[in-house]
């Protein structure tokens, strides 16, 4: 496999739009069971705060060298606040757009001797307005950008996702869809989007040989009018769908330690190393191999070049 194309990454100009969320990490020793309830009790010894969702993929895209702007709605908060100076840290250019009507998506984790316990989520719908001002700030920033990443968790922030796609398309951008749900129309006339191996089979149902599975795919992505599919398989590697057919490579992961955030690691490889020149497969090849370094990480992690090559 050819050396991580560095140089060229450094020139590429990544636009990431979608749901931004904050992952909140209370680390600490489990000695002892509740007497109030059969709950262990955790005695927290460290918290971290980390960028999640979209703001994990951009992080992600900063880390492998490229230039990334984030845009996504945030709420007037604590946690809002504490995304805004971790964007900021990590290198990314913020394009966030404060919603006042609803609160920054937030998920608490605590952690017990490195086992995740228990996960508390906050999260709202966005305003009407909140997204109408994401839009405006989308048809301004979408022609400064070399290729577009839409990442969708489903929190709302992509409600209308083919304004978005269409305003790219028009602006002759590349756009790469990390889908949700099975609704998969929404994204129609995006580049590739990258489903999980559950994700694909909630929108053309299971497939009993590979025969069928491609089958399936390249009806979807004609469909879709889509460039390129890739199904992310976990332990069966990827899977790459395009008009020349059906490409595979085997999962990269040694040992799995966490998969949380891995998907934004895959989608930020794929984006910078496309946008960088590469084919659509041997980009597949380096967000394979950034993905099986990944999980072997604890939480949403990030990949640098360095650990690539």
């Amino acid at each position: 496999m050819m050396s991580f194309p560095a140089q060229a990454v450094s020139r590429v100009k990544v636009l990431v739009a979608g749901d931004v969320m904050l992952d909140r990490y209370w680390f600490g020793e489990v000695e002892r069971i509740s007497p109030e309830a059969p709950v262990p009790v955790v005695r927290v010894a460290k918290r971290e705060d980390r960028l999640g969702g979209a703001a994990n993929v951009a992080r992600n895209i900063a880390a492998l060298g490229a230039q990334v702007s984030l845009l996504g709605l945030i709420g007037v908060d604590e946690a809002g606040d504490m995304v805004n100076s971790l964007v900021h840290e990590s290198g990314i250019r913020s394009c966030l757009v404060a919603d006042a009507s609803a609160p920054t998506t937030l998920k608490m984790r605590v952690l017990g001797r490195q086992q995740q316990l228990l996960r508390v989520d906050f999260e709202e719908g966005p305003g009407k307005q909140g997204l109408a001002d994401l839009e405006v700030r989308a048809h301004e920033l979408i022609a400064q950008h070399d290729i577009l990443v839409l990442s969708d968790y489903a929190k709302g922030s992509l409600a209308r996702v083919d304004v978005l796609i269409r305003i790219a398309r028009d602006a002759g951008v590349p756009v790469l869809v990390d889908p949700k749900g099975h609704l998969y129309q929404r994204y129609r006339g995006a580049t590739m989007i990258t489903p999980n191996r559950s994700e694909m089979q909630e929108a053309v149902g299971r497939w009993q040989t590979e025969d069928e599975l491609e089958e399936r795919a390249q009806k979807l992505r004609t469909d879709l009018e889509l460039e390129a599919l890739l199904v992310t398989r976990s332990e069966q590697g990827m899977t790459l769908f395009t008009a020349q057919g059906r490409q595979h490579t085997d999962a990269h992961a040694h040992e799995v330690f966490d998969v949380s955030g891995a998907g934004d690691t895959v989608l930020a490889t794929l984006a910078v190393t496309r946008a960088a020149g590469l084919d659509w497969f041997e980009a597949v090849l380096w967000a394979n191999r950034a993905g099986g370094v990944v999980v072997g990480k604890l939480g949403t992690s990030i990949v640098t070049a360095g650990e690539l090559s």
